[in-house]
This record gives C-alpha cells, sequence and structure tokens, in this order.
C-alpha cells in the first residue's frame, strides 16, 4: 500500500488512480466532519466534493509539516464555514450578559441510554447559527473570538449562539435519555 507521500506525488502529477486512493481513504473520515457542520446527508455530500475540489487544488501548498488528515480536515471546516456564511444571515448579540446558562449537574442525570451516533443526530437538528458555533467551539476548540472572526459576528454573539446551543441540547438530550429510561423500565 502506498504511502501518502507518494500518494500526494501521483495526485500532483494528475495521477487518476492517487486521486481515487486518497479520496477512498479518507473520505468517510471527512464525510464524518462534513456531517457536523451540515443540516442533511445531502449538504454534508456536497462539502466533502468542494472540500476534496480544494483539498487536490491545493496540494501543491502542502508542506508536508504536521498531520495531512489535519491539513484536510480543517479545509474541509473551511468549506463548511464557507457554505454557512453563504447561505445564512448572522445577527449580532452584544447582550451576552442576559444569557443564563442552564443548570447541569452531570453526576445527577442518567446518559447510559445516549450513544455518540445518537448524540451527533441531536446536534444536526440544531439551528444552523447554533450548530456552527457549537461545533467550532466545543467540537474543533476554537476560542469566541477566533469563530466570531471566521464566520464574521460578534464574540458576544459566539457566546450567546454556544449557551442557546447548550440549552437546546440539554433539553433533547434529558428528553431523548427520558425516552429511552421510560422505553427499558416500561
Amino acid at each position: 500500500m502506498p504511502d501518502i507521500k507518494n500518494i500526494i506525488k501521483g495526485c500532483l502529477a494528475g495521477n487518476r488512480r492517487d486521486q481515487e486512493l486518497l479520496y477512498r481513504r479518507h473520505a468517510a473520515r471527512l464525510y464524518a466532519v462534513c456531517l457536523q457542520y451540515s443540516g442533511n446527508d445531502d449538504e454534508a455530500r456536497d462539502i466533502l466534493q468542494e472540500g476534496f475540489i480544494k483539498i487536490f487544488d491545493n496540494l501543491i501548498h502542502y508542506k508536508h509539516e504536521g498531520s495531512f488528515e489535519g491539513w484536510m480536515h480543517r479545509i474541509m471546516v473551511n468549506t463548511a464555514l464557507e457554505k454557512f456564511r453563504s447561505k445564512h444571515n448572522l445577527f449580532r448579540v452584544d447582550d451576552i450578559d442576559q444569557i443564563q446558562e442552564p443548570d447541569a449537574d452531570p453526576d445527577n442525570d442518567d446518559y447510559s441510554g445516549l450513544e455518540a451516533v445518537d448524540l451527533l443526530d441531536i446536534i444536526r437538528q440544531l439551528p444552523p447559527k447554533y450548530r456552527m458555533v457549537f461545533n467550532l467551539f466545543a467540537i474543533e476548540g476554537y476560542s469566541h473570538k477566533e469563530i466570531s472572526q471566521m464566520i464574521n459576528i460578534s464574540e458576544g454573539t459566539s457566546k450567546s449562539n454556544l449557551s442557546r446551543a447548550r440549552m437546546i441540547l440539554q433539553k433533547k438530550v434529558n428528553f431523548y435519555t427520558g425516552i429511552k429510561q421510560s422505553a427499558v423500565n416500561g
């Protein structure tokens, strides 16, 4: 099995076999990233396709420093951000002090019936602007300052959207786990 440097060389030379090999090796993992940021499977596939076009177009700029997978991941996230910015109007919210965090005590909640796929599905149900901020902050690890620059909103709006996303997620998770518990106990 060829190593990634040889595959990249082949892709840069226009070798279709290497391009297909690169796609097949990484598409499933990158599709999962696209799903995090999309509202549905069709949108995720569009992001994946646009992202791979950008990957192939920008391979010449990859410096073989750091993780190649991380480099591709960042391209997919940026592609999702571009798609998000083109589709959604965002409004500034500067009154973050009025937003209250939900009361959450993880020791008192039973989330044992919740699996990762269930949680990802619940996250995908968030409104797009909340899902975007939640993913960038909680999953990708960006700061509110970075998020505000990435999607052209204020830091306060980023904080507000994250707070609202958490409230919605907590309600949905509690509802979901309540249904699971009643099914087990009933």
